[in-house]
C-alpha cells in the first residue's frame, strides 16, 4: 500500500512516499481502508520530533504520519465483537493514516451516520472533538456566561465560537486581520477584536464594564497569555491548549493570583477521549450538529499524496483557512 512516513525528524523533506505492506490487525484494532485523513498542526508537530519524549502521545520514528481518517472497516482483529468489516468509522490520536489502510484501536472509533461524508468526517473529528471538551467540560459554557476564543479564524477556533454561540455564551474573539475577523464574525463572534499587542484586554474590560470574561481560550500561548489573564474575570478560567507564538517559560505562579485568583490549566485531547464511549459520545454531538445546521465546517483544501509536502508547508507557514484534508482512497 502506498503510505506517507518518517525516519528522522526535520522538515516537510523528510516526508517519505513509500509502498510498504497491508498490516493485519491485532486484538483490539481494525483495519480500515482510508477514504481521506485529517491534515493537522500535530502532524507537523510529529514531523518536526515534538512528541518525541511525549507520554501523552507516544507516537515514535519511524512512523507513517496522520493521527485522524475516515473510511470503511475492512477487516478486525482477535476479540474485536462489536465492530464489523464494512461500518463507516472515523478516529483520531491513531497514527498511520496517511496511507491506503490504517490500523486503527477501537478505543478511538466513532461510527459515521450516512449523511456525513467521510471528508467531512476526517475533517472535522480532532478539532471538533477539541473545541467540544474546551466548551462543554472545561468552559461548561451555557446562557449566561461569557468567554474569549483567541484565534477564532483557525480551525479549532471557529468550530469552538460556533459551540459556544450553540451553547448560548457571549463570546469575544480575536483575529490579526480584517479578513480574518470577518470569518469569526461569520462563525457568530459577538464581539470581534485585534491583538493589538494586548489591547484586547482592555477592550474586554471595557465591553464587560471591567469585570472580564468567565473563561479564555489561548491556543496563542507567550504573545497573548499574560493579557489572557487580564481579560479574565476574578475566580475565572484560562485554558491555554496551545502554544502558536512559544512557550511560557517564566510564569510564577503568583501572578494568577495577583490576576485575581485566576485558575489555568493546558489540558491535552487524549485525556478527554478516554475510551470509545466519550470518543462516539462527542462525535454524536458534532455529527448531529454538523446535520442540523448548528456547525459548519469549512474544508479549505483537498490534496492528495503527491502534494502533501506543499500541503504541510502551508500549514507551518499559516496560509492555509480552513482544515485539509488528503485523499488517500
Amino acid at each position: 500500500m502506498k503510505a506517507i512516513r518518517i525516519e528522522r525528524y526535520g522538515g516537510p523533506e523528510v516526508l517519505l512516499f513509500q509502498d510498504v505492506p497491508i498490516p493485519d490487525p491485532g486484538p483490539g484494532e481494525v483495519l480500515v481502508r482510508v477514504a481521506f485523513a485529517g491534515i493537522n498542526f500535530m502532524d507537523v508537530h510529529t514531523r518536526q520530533g515534538k512528541y518525541a519524549n511525549s507520554r501523552t502521545y507516544p507516537v515514535r520514528i519511524p512512523v507513517t504520519l496522520g493521527m485522524e481518517g475516515a473510511g470503511n472497516i475492512v477487516r478486525v482483529g482477535p476479540g474485536v465483537d462489536a465492530w464489523h468489516a464494512g461500518e463507516r468509522v472515523a478516529w483520531c490520536l491513531a497514527w498511520g493514516s496517511y496511507a491506503e489502510f490504517a490500523l486503527v484501536p477501537v478505543t478511538r472509533l466513532a461510527r459515521i451516520p450516512e449523511a456525513v461524508g467521510f471528508d467531512s468526517a476526517a475533517a472535522l473529528l480532532f478539532q471538533g472533538s477539541t473545541a467540544h471538551y474546551l466548551c462543554n467540560d472545561l468552559g461548561r459554557l451555557r446562557p449566561g456566561r461569557s468567554c474569549l476564543v483567541h484565534a477564532a479564524s483557525g480551525g479549532i477556533g471557529q468550530l469552538l465560537v460556533q459551540l459556544a454561540k450553540r451553547a448560548g455564551a457571549t463570546v469575544f474573539a480575536t483575529a490579526s486581520t480584517a479578513a480574518k475577523a470577518d470569518i469569526a464574525k461569520a462563525c457568530g463572534a459577538d464581539h470581534v477584536l485585534v491583538y493589538g499587542g494586548g489591547q484586547f484586554a482592555d477592550a474586554v474590560r471595557e465591553l464587560t464594564a471591567g469585570a472580564g470574561v468567565d473563561v479564555v481560550f489561548d491556543a496563542v500561548g507567550r504573545s497573548t497569555l499574560r493579557d489572557s489573564f487580564r481579560a479574565t474575570r476574578k475566580r475565572g478560567l484560562v485554558v491555554n491548549f496551545g502554544s502558536v507564538s512559544g512557550s511560557v517559560q517564566d510564569l510564577d505562579p503568583i501572578e494568577l493570583g495577583e490576576a485575581g485568583s485566576l485558575f489555568l490549566t493546558r489540558p491535552r485531547l487524549a485525556d478527554y477521549l478516554a475510551d470509545g464511549a466519550m470518543v462516539q459520545s462527542r462525535a454524536d454531538d458534532l455529527f448531529h450538529a454538523l446535520q442540523d445546521g448548528t456547525l459548519r465546517l469549512t474544508i479549505g483544501s483537498r490534496h492528495t499524496f503527491d502534494d502533501l509536502p506543499q500541503a504541510h508547508a502551508a500549514l507551518e507557514e499559516r496560509r492555509q483557512i480552513g482544515k485539509s484534508v488528503l485523499a488517500a482512497g
